[in-house]
């Protein structure tokens, strides 16, 4: 007897338990979707009423480094979400937009890492030592995130949305 046989209304039970699970996913999805574009927007305009102030206060060059630390901020944001987009809508999980957040993550840290240069001598060489450790640590995780999204390309089908170019 096969397995079909002994339990004739397994099949049924097993499509509704799947459906549910994928609603309870497609829940979550939606969720994490309208959290993260809430997040985007309210850090865009914190972004955005910063700069103006620093540049009415004449103090752009001294908060450029933070203001670009929060624009990166916001982009790792929006590729999260479009991770969550993707998920939602495909219903499978790909690895590109989490090693672009981690690039972008790595990047953000080398610019304010070099940025607090200055304030780092000041506080002696064993922090200068630690940051240049750090440094080269982001080089090399930049470098292997880098040779990743190469290697993922040319081995991967590119996805194509809905009317939008392809995107890693």
């Amino acid at each position: 007897m096969t397995d079909k046989q002994l339990r004739p209304n397994a099949q049924p039970w097993r499509g509704l338990i799947a459906q549910g699970f994928v609603r309870v996913e497609d829940a979550v999805y939606v969720g994490l979707g309208t959290l993260l574009a809430a997040i985007a927007l309210v850090l865009l305009v914190a972004v955005a009423v910063a700069f103006v102030q620093a540049l009415l206060g004449a103090t752009l060059p001294d908060r450029a480094v933070d203001l670009l630390d929060r624009i990166l901020l916001i982009l790792m944001i929006i590729e999260l979400l479009y991770t969550v987009q993707f998920s939602f809508r495909e219903h499978a999980l790909v690895p590109e937009p989490f090693l672009i957040v981690g690039l972008i993550a790595a990047i953000r840290r080398l610019l304010v890492l070099t940025a607090e240069f200055a304030r780092l001598l000041e506080k002696g060489e064993r922090a200068f030592q630690g940051a240049m450790l750090e440094l080269g640590l982001l080089t090399v995780m930049i470098v292997a995130l880098v040779v990743s999204l190469v290697i993922l390309q040319k081995h991967s089908p590119r996805v194509v949305a809905d009317g939008a170019e392809a995107r890693p």
